[in-house]
């Protein structure tokens, strides 16, 4: 090949890309070595002689495979973990998502005029003390507690 290493050069410059991703037709090779301006160059660079190739990436293929497999279940055992049970799913994590399913519920209940706002306060601080497994267990025990008021 002749030598077209400055024109491989102000064509990465007006490409905006390495000149090692700088791609020159073969079968023009001649008119871009008597491309001397970069006008000359972009001119070339718009008919196609001279191309930019393209990136080269990391393909998510494998990656996305796995999680495929993650997701029912598959690449999770002990060998795969690094780390406690308590640092892979915090409890506090799952405190938050309880407390905020619980609390959603029992505006929605005193909104809809099912408990009035003494029944709320009971129940509010018993959720905040950790007395309810899920909002099941709390409307259940609602409804124990309800008797007993009656």
């Amino acid at each position: 090949m002749s030598d077209v290493f400055s024109q491989k050069r102000i064509a990465a410059s007006i490409l905006k890309c390495g000149v090692n991703r700088i791609w020159f037709d073969p079968a023009r090779i001649s008119d871009i070595e008597n491309a001397i301006s970069r006008e000359d160059l972009r001119g070339l660079a718009a008919d196609g002689a001279i191309k930019a190739r393209q990136k080269k990436g990391v393909s998510r293929g494998r990656a996305r495979a796995r999680i495929a497999k993650r997701s029912y279940g598959h690449c999770k055992g002990p060998g795969k973990r690094k780390g406690a049970a308590g640092a892979r799913n915090p409890s506090k994590t799952a405190w938050i998502q309880k407390i905020r399913a619980i609390r959603k519920v029992l505006v929605a209940l005193r909104e809809a005029g099912t408990i009035d706002r003494h029944m709320y306060r009971i129940v509010y601080r018993k959720a905040a003390g950790g007395q309810f497994r899920s909002v099941a267990h709390m409307k259940a025990q609602m409804e124990i507690l309800a008797g007993r008021m009656k």
